[in-house]
């Protein structure tokens, strides 16, 4: 029995971290907007523990309160490497 690997027909052109054929590649970000997104996942994280509270599964509720701060730092050590321009 031969096995031949197939190429894909759709393959990745440029820097795409997703890296599966077919998928959209992925735009650079600006760092103002990476630090809107970091800050917008360390909210969802936070919610996402509210609700695991309230559904009553504490292990799920510690993990996602404790993954929530690890966004903030990420996005403060953003801040702190790239000066921002004032906003006009």
């Amino acid at each position: 029995m031969f096995i031949s690997i197939a190429r894909p027909a759709v393959e990745p052109i440029g820097p795409d971290t997703v890296a599966v054929p077919g998928s959209p590649a992925i735009a650079e970000l600006s760092p103002r907007a990476m630090h809107a997104r970091l800050l917008e996942n360390a909210a969802l994280r936070r919610l996402r523990g509210v609700e695991r509270k309230q559904a009553h599964r504490d292990d799920d509720a510690g993990y996602w309160f404790t993954a929530a701060p690890m966004a903030v730092r990420k996005a403060s050590a953003l801040r702190e490497n790239k000066s921002f321009a004032p906003i006009p």
